[in-house]
């Protein structure tokens, strides 16, 4: 063997090498991210002595496309003080803690470690209690972790089985399940002129101002919904990042129901 070929195969077995590296190494970390997130979801669901009528109830509910959990926050709570809610879209993945403080959570868990994941969180411009739209960032990972299936809502199948979202918001040491249906799906750019500005509607003072900002999310929506938002409406936007065009972002707004 010269020492071109010689040169080559050391060069391929180094890439090899590398590669290999960071698959075990993604795949170890997702795992790892997996178990936490199942850990917790566990913690959140209220204890009941009586299994077989919490069996026999969730198997009804089930069948209906809804899910019989009843949700607290508060011991997770004291893991972390900046939990201050809990997202849930029945039969999907999306089952995650979300967090206040900003964008510190982008690649952090709820144990303040670092994690390419990171946890939910709220916009820090939005308020748990008195924001008219809370804007919850996830991430869009390749595991279909975090808020991947977000991505699926641009399939109108996928939407019609899966309308609607749960939010239990904490505050003041209380827990309150809230329950959403999701009105807009669309998608749109950040850093860029041309895309939507979503993320500045927290608030809306007047209805012109709702009418501008449901306007623009139907400007570019993946299809219709048929479900109508009205001034007074209480909204959650969930928002991830979407690959089909650059700085994309997929979000979905729904109302309070």
């Amino acid at each position: 063997m010269n020492k071109k070929y010689k040169i080559m195969l050391i060069l391929l077995i180094a890439i090899f090498t590398i590669s290999s590296y960071f698959i075990i190494k993604e795949f170890a970390e997702n795992q790892k991210e997996a178990e936490i997130y199942k850990d917790l979801q566990q913690i959140v669901i209220e204890n009941n002595t009586d299994r077989d009528t919490i069996n026999v109830v969730a198997e009804a509910e089930k069948s209906k496309g809804e899910s019989s959990n009843k949700y607290n926050l508060e011991n997770i709570a004291k893991i972390n003080s900046d939990v201050i809610g809990w997202i849930k879209i029945d039969e999907t993945n999306i089952d995650y803690p979300v967090m206040q403080n900003g964008d510190f959570y982008l690649h952090r868990n709820i144990y303040k470690e670092y994690s390419s994941h990171g946890t939910p969180y709220l916009a820090e411009y939005c308020n748990i209690q008195y924001s008219d739209n809370l804007i919850i960032y996830g991430h869009h990972m390749n595991d279909n972790s975090m808020f991947a299936q977000l991505d699926d809502y641009k399939k109108n199948s996928f939407y019609n089985k899966h309308k609607f979202i749960k939010f239990y918001s904490y505050y003041n040491g209380q827990t309150i399940e809230k329950n959403y249906e999701i009105a807009l799906v669309f998608k749109t750019v950040v850093y860029s002129d041309k895309g939507f500005k979503y993320f500045n509607y927290t608030n809306f003072n007047d209805i012109q101002e709702l009418n501008e900002f449901v306007d623009n999310c139907k400007n570019l929506q993946c299809y219709d919904t048929g479900v109508d938002i009205n001034y007074g409406d209480k909204l959650i936007t969930l928002s991830t990042c979407e690959y089909s065009q650059k700085n994309g972002r997929m979000v979905i707004v729904a109302k309070q129901i």
